[in-house]
């Protein structure tokens, strides 16, 4: 039926626009119908003329006019007639009307799938919701991951000692320090299963007291663990960090990667875009998010911004590091009102903005952030995408809620 459907839209379509070519105009119409009254008038005069109506000379002019009124009609058609002429021939039309129509039934084979049912925004998200609260929690995903072996370039006296902390623990299970210190050295040999679970007794112990860096490390470690998948443990953990510092860059990062990998990606790509915004360019998450969010962005259907905006030259930084902090400070005002100008003039693309937002921001100067904030929403008004770029270098700036 589908095939059937399609196959019948395709034939439409090429009727529609192959019959333009063959559609003879009004006027021309018109035209012939003048040629015929003034050859049925020619006819009628040798009737009159029979009756009497009227004299040789008043026929022999009537013909005249009617004659010369004939001509004029005719070539006015023919001349019509000239102007409606595709200039195709059939054989190349009936070529293009089989390519018309067998290239869009070869591109939906291609790309189409028939088979595929109705995809509504609700329910794609009722199912992403569905997904997200059965999907395996750590220990679940754990056991379907084999778990990494140690480093082999590990020195064997530093393992004794891991080992040693690992037995010294078992005795003082209340030693914060000495949790902390083996959820360290468990990470730094790459068993990330014992560095979670060692952190997890840390924040077991500070109890409210734990920080949200405490948190979004557990996350981390967990993370990891799984080789890059979120579960239900982690993304609580990624919760309580974020809940106790909501501008934690990690925290915000592994988060974007929940959403991206439970069906929001449009919600990740936004969240993703706010960091690579702030920086800095040597942040461990900066390299991800870089490899990430094209696909990310694929995925949520958005028209990526570019996040490799024009900054600062390498001349430029290499200078900027022989400055006192007081030129330094002037060159980077002197660059953020050159991108100003150069967005008030010529427009930018939502990242850009953002980062003039957040630059204002960092230099305190909360007006000028405030003044641009309120021109991108204007300059990207119903972009709902480019809008939620911007609302979050806004809040950032903290000139917006």
């Amino acid at each position: 039926m589908v095939w059937a459907v399609s196959a019948l839209m395709a034939l439409v379509v090429v009727f529609t626009i192959m019959r333009a070519f063959f559609a003879v105009p009004k006027a021309a119409k018109a035209a012939e119908l003048d040629v015929q009254v003034y050859k049925d008038q020619l006819q009628s005069l040798d009737s009159e003329l029979e009756r009497g109506v009227l004299s040789g000379e008043e026929a022999d002019a009537a013909k005249l006019e009617i004659s010369r009124r004939l001509l004029a009609a005719d070539k006015r058609a023919q001349a019509e007639d000239v102007a409606v002429g595709t200039g195709v021939s059939k054989p190349l039309l009936a070529v293009i009307a089989l390519v018309l129509f067998g290239g869009s039934l070869g591109l939906y084979a291609m790309l189409g799938n028939p088979k595929l049912p109705d995809q509504p925004l609700v329910k794609r998200l009722e199912t992403a919701k569905i997904a997200r609260d059965n999907r395996p929690n750590q220990a679940q995903a754990e056991t379907q991951i084999e778990a990494a072996a140690a480093p082999l370039d590990i020195p064997a006296d530093y393992l004794e000692l891991i080992v040693t902390l690992r037995e010294t623990m078992k005795q003082h299970p209340n030693d914060i320090e000495g949790w902390k210190l083996l959820a360290l050295h468990e990470a730094r040999v790459g068993d990330l299963r014992a560095a979670w679970r060692a952190k997890d007794k840390v924040i077991t112990l500070l109890g409210d007291a734990a920080s949200g860096n405490d948190y979004a490390e557990l996350a981390e470690y967990m993370i990891v663990a799984t080789n890059g998948y979120v579960s239900t443990d982690a993304e609580a953990a990624l919760a309580k960090a974020l809940k106790r510092d909501a501008k934690s860059p990690r925290a915000r990062y592994y988060s974007g990667l929940a959403l991206a990998q439970n069906g929001r990606p449009d919600v990740a790509y936004r969240m993703w875009v706010g960091l690579l915004e702030e920086g800095p360019e040597d942040a461990p998450w900066i390299g991800l998010i870089r490899g990430q969010i094209g696909a990310v962005a694929r995925a949520a259907g958005i028209n990526t911004v570019n996040p490799d905006a024009p900054g600062p030259s390498s001349e430029q930084v290499e200078a900027a590091g022989n400055m006192t902090p007081e030129e330094r400070q002037e060159m980077i005002r002197g660059m953020v009102a050159g991108l100003a100008e150069r967005l008030t003039a010529e427009g930018g693309t939502p990242a850009e903005w953002a980062r003039l937002i957040r630059a204002y921001g960092t230099l305190g100067e909360t007006g000028k952030a405030a003044k641009s904030w309120t021109e991108a929403r204007k300059v990207f008004d119903g972009n709902a995408d480019a809008l939620a770029v911007l609302l979050e270098a806004a809040q950032a700036a903290e000139v917006a809620n």
